[in-house]
C-alpha cells in the first residue's frame, strides 16, 4: 500500500466520521464511534490554538490573583479554625514541582496569613474581591468559548455566584474530608479492615479518596462555570478523564523536574518561576481539554472539520423557520414542549447555529424557555399572533442594522436586483449610470 492510498483511506475515514452517518448499532461500537469523533474534535481544537491561547491567558491572571483567591477561600475556614485541612491540597498541587514547589506553597500560605482584612480598608478589600472575580470571570469566558455561549452571566450573578462558590466551596471540601475521615475511622470500618480482602479494599479506598475529591472538583467546575445547562453524566465523564490526566501529568512533570538540573544551572533562581509557569499552564490546559470533551459529548452535532462553522443568512432563516415549526406544531396539538437539545439533534446542524438562532427568537419574544430545568421551548405568544414576517424580521435584525450603516452609493438601477438569475454585468450598470452625480460617501 503506497502513500497515496493511505492518504485516500484517511480522507475517507475523516469524511465518514464528520458526515455523521448512521453510527454502529451495537453498543461497544457506538461508544467507540462517539469517542473517536470526540477525540478528533478535541485534537482539532488544540491544534487550532484556541485552547492553548486561553490556557496561557489564564496563567497570567492566576499569577496576579492566586494569593487573593486563597485568602478569600480560606477566610471562612480560618474563622472556623479548620483551614489546616485544606493546606494539604495546596501542597499536593505544588508537589510535582519538587522541593522548591513545596517552598513556594509555604511562601503563598505566608502571604495569605499576612493579609489583614481590617488593615486593607474598603478600597483594598474591593480590589481584593475584584481581582478574584476577574479570574473567575476569565475562566467563565473560556468555558463559554468552548460551549459557544454568546452571553456571560450578569454582573449581579457574577459577584453572587462567584463569591459564594469561592467562599463556601472550600467549606464543603473540608466537610467531605471530615466525613470520609469519620467513616474510615469508625468502629465498623475498622472491623472490616481486619477481614481480608475487605481490609485491602478499605485501605485502597482511603488512598483513593484524594483522587475522588479532585474528580468531583473537576466535575463541579464543568457543571457550574459555563453559562448554560450541562448534563451531570457528561460532566462526570469529563471530570474523570481530567482527573486521570491531572494525576498522570503530575507524575510526568515530577520526573521532568527531577531531571531538570541543567535548567537550574542555566536559569539559576529563575528556574522555579519558569517551572511554576509551565505547571500552571498544564493544569489550565487539562481543565479546558476536559471542558471541551464534555461539550462534544453533550453536543455531538458540533463535531465538524472547522472550529467555527461557516453559515449564511439564508441558513439562519431556514433554521429559524424549521425551529419555529418544530416548536409550534406540538404546542398546537397539546403535546409537551420539546427540549432545545433534542431539537438541535433533530435538525442535524451544528449546535452553534441552532443556539444562535434560538437566542435571537427568544430575545425577539417569539419563543420562551420553559420546563423544570428551563431547557424546553414554547411559543411566547398565541400562534395567530406570530407571522412569518415576525420570524424573518427577528432573524434579520442584526443584518438590517448593518445594512443601514452602508453608504448610499449604489444607483437606483442596482437596487432592483433579482438574485442569482440577474445576468446584468457591472459594465452595463456603470454605462447606464453615466452622467449621474457622484454620491457622498
Amino acid at each position: 500500500m503506497d502513500l497515496s492510498q493511505i492518504k485516500e483511506q484517511l480522507a475517507a475515514l475523516e469524511k465518514w466520521t464528520l458526515a455523521n452517518p448512521n453510527p454502529p448499532q451495537h453498543r461497544p461500537w457506538t461508544w467507540l464511534y462517539k469517542a473517536g469523533r470526540t477525540v478528533f474534535a478535541v485534537v482539532r481544537d488544540i491544534v487550532n490554538g484556541q485552547l492553548t491561547l486561553y490556557a496561557m491567558s489564564l496563567v497570567y491572571t492566576t499569577l496576579l490573583s492566586i494569593v487573593p483567591l486563597i485568602a478569600l477561600s480560606f477566610s471562612v475556614l480560618k474563622a472556623m479554625d479548620v483551614h489546616q485541612k485544606m493546606e494539604p491540597f495546596l501542597y499536593q498541587f505544588f508537589q510535582p514541582m519538587g522541593p522548591q514547589g513545596l517552598e513556594m506553597a509555604d511562601k503563598i500560605l505566608g502571604f495569605v496569613d499576612n493579609i489583614k482584612v481590617g488593615v486593607l480598608g474598603s478600597v483594598g478589600l474591593a480590589l481584593l474581591v475584584y481581582t478574584v472575580v476577574s479570574l473567575v470571570q476569565k475562566i467563565e469566558r473560556s468555558f463559554n468559548m468552548i460551549w459557544r455561549v454568546p452571553q456571560m452571566r450578569s454582573v449581579v450573578q457574577r459577584f453572587s455566584n462567584y463569591l459564594s462558590v469561592i467562599m463556601v466551596g472550600p467549606l464543603l471540601m473540608v466537610s467531605a474530608i471530615g466525613i470520609s475521615a469519620t467513616i474510615f475511622s469508625s468502629t465498623a470500618v475498622q472491623g472490616l479492615m481486619a477481614i481480608e480482602p475487605l481490609g485491602s479494599l478499605v485501605l485502597f479506598l482511603s488512598k483513593f479518596t484524594p483522587f475522588l475529591l479532585v474528580v468531583l472538583a473537576f466535575t463541579f467546575t464543568y457543571v457550574f462555570m459555563p453559562n448554560t445547562r450541562v448534563k451531570l453524566k457528561y460532566a462526570l465523564i469529563g471530570g474523570l478523564i481530567a482527573g486521570v490526566a491531572w494525576q498522570a501529568g503530575g507524575m510526568l512533570f515530577a520526573s521532568f523536574v527531577a531531571g531538570s538540573a541543567r535548567y537550574q544551572a542555566i536559569y539559576s533562581s529563575f528556574a522555579i518561576g519558569i517551572i511554576m509557569l509551565i505547571w500552571i499552564y498544564l493544569n489550565w490546559l487539562i481543565l479546558l481539554v476536559g471542558a471541551s470533551i464534555v461539550f462534544y459529548l453533550q453536543n455531538p452535532n458540533a463535531v465538524a472539520k472547522r472550529y467555527r462553522v461557516r453559515f449564511s443568512p439564508e441558513l439562519h432563516e431556514h433554521v429559524a423557520m424549521v425551529l419555529m415549526w418544530l416548536v409550534c406544531k406540538p404546542f398546537s396539538e397539546g403535546r409537551p414542549a420539546p427540549q432545545q437539545e433534542k431539537l438541535e439533534y433533530q435538525l442535524g446542524v451544528p449546535g452553534e447555529v441552532t443556539r444562535r438562532v434560538s437566542d435571537k427568537l427568544i430575545r425577539g419574544k417569539l419563543l420562551v424557555l420553559t420546563g423544570e430545568t428551563c431547557d424546553a421551548l414554547m411559543p411566547a405568544r398565541a400562534l395567530d399572533k406570530i407571522t412569518v414576517g415576525d420570524v424573518m424580521s427577528v432573524v434579520r435584525a442584526d443584518e438590517d442594522r448593518l445594512m443601514r450603516r452602508l453608504p448610499k452609493v449604489l444607483p437606483e438601477s442596482m437596487l432592483m436586483l433579482h438574485g442569482e438569475e440577474d445576468g446584468r454585468t457591472f459594465a452595463e450598470l456603470i454605462q447606464a449610470d453615466v452622467g449621474r452625480p457622484p454620491p457622498a460617501v
